[in-house]
């Protein structure tokens, strides 16, 4: 049977890893003066940079590499080396000039 005093005696958990992350990070922030609240303060700091990591990360597994660096599977030679002349860049006399302007 159950008491009133079993029921009332009984011990917290042990705090999870986020929480003791948490309580360290509020304890840190308080003894170097830094607000918790507000427009330079604990909780923007820490909102931006949870959101930026967890955007990052999907971006990463969507294109299935990291921020500016290539595929590990790409491979340069597949691909074939541009031709000027087909890219527009081979135009003669006509290079520079402007619709309007006079030609030769």
């Amino acid at each position: 049977m159950t008491t009133l005093t079993d029921v009332t005696s009984k011990k917290k958990p042990d705090p999870s890893a986020e929480e003791s992350a948490a309580r360290e990070l509020v304890r840190l922030a308080r003894e170097q003066g830094l607000s918790l609240t507000g427009p330079d303060g604990l909780l923007k700091q820490f909102t931006r940079s949870v959101l930026e990591t967890a955007l990052n990360e999907e971006m990463t597994e969507h294109l299935g590499h990291e921020k500016h660096r290539a595929p590990e599977e790409r491979d340069s030679s597949k691909y074939p080396q541009r031709d000027p002349a087909e890219d527009g860049a081979d135009r003669g006399d006509r290079a520079g000039r402007d619709r309007g302007a006079a030609g030769p």
